[in-house]
């Protein structure tokens, strides 16, 4: 058992600066937040960085108007596509869930860092956690440099 936590301490205090991006990020993207119809404008570059990474595991690339996202027309329409189109028409109330998702991107976020605490307190490891707190923010910027 000893053995078993201090690999799930390294590994925590590995994961830990990860972790708190993706549940930040992930909150974020809960509400839109890093789109403008979400933000209710542009929203901040930090925000469109943080959702790039989580989404798409790169740095954010140029935006692209509307327009060029826009469906190409159809020529026919089958009765089940304009079905279909009909029912992806409404849209279900999601709201409690979202509050969900953000409250349990909360309590990843606290019980990430009050993990981070923990690791850090053992004074016989403490130089190790510290270690793998820096190698946990570094190795995954590196590998976004690549």
């Amino acid at each position: 058992m000893k053995q078993l936590r201090q690999l799930h301490h390294y590994v925590g205090l590995f994961l830990s600066p990860m972790i708190l991006l993706f549940a930040l990020s992930g909150a974020f993207q809960t509400f839109r937040l890093q789109e403008e119809k979400g933000y209710g404008g542009t929203p901040p570059d930090w925000i469109v960085w943080m959702a790039s990474i989580h989404k798409d595991q790169a740095p954010p690339r140029e935006r692209h108007t509307k327009a060029e996202h826009a469906p190409k027309a159809e020529a026919s329409v089958t009765p089940k596509a304009a079905k279909l189109a009909a029912m992806s028409k409404k849209k279900p109330f999601t709201l409690p869930l979202k509050i969900f998702v953000v409250l349990v991107a909360i309590g990843l976020i606290i019980s990430t860092m009050l993990g981070i605490a923990i690791g850090l307190n053992n004074r016989a490891m403490r130089r190790t956690s510290i270690l793998l707190l820096i190698a946990g923010t570094i190795v995954p910027i590196a590998l976004l440099m690549l």
